[in-house]
């Protein structure tokens, strides 16, 4: 019964940093700032800022957000995914050969 009360244990401490992770924002630039991406560590776009300079050329926007949107996303993924190892690591038992949270 011990290690099933730790397994709910730690499924609560990855829900509640989830939940923390959405307060956590990544601003993307740009190399010129002329956009701007704002997301949170779970992946959610909050914010584009682009500025007016960007606007006289679609081609060039269109491949300014692909590129930022994807660094966003990478960073994004990046944090969540080592927080959400951190905390399930820390609850997992000890059980030889599984060293999926390294």
């Amino acid at each position: 019964m011990g290690m099933m009360n730790k397994l709910k244990d730690t499924q609560k401490k990855v829900e509640a940093t989830k939940t923390r992770l959405e307060t956590v924002m990544i601003d993307e630039k740009s190399s010129d700032n002329l956009l701007t991406v704002s997301i949170t560590a779970n992946r959610t776009i909050k914010n584009i800022t682009i500025e007016p300079a960007l606007l006289a050329d679609k081609e060039q926007l269109e491949d300014y957000l692909v590129l930022i949107v994807n660094k966003a996303i990478e960073k994004a993924t990046a944090i969540q995914e080592s927080e959400i190892a951190a905390v399930a690591k820390e609850g997992m038992p000890n059980i030889p050969g599984l060293d999926l949270f390294k």
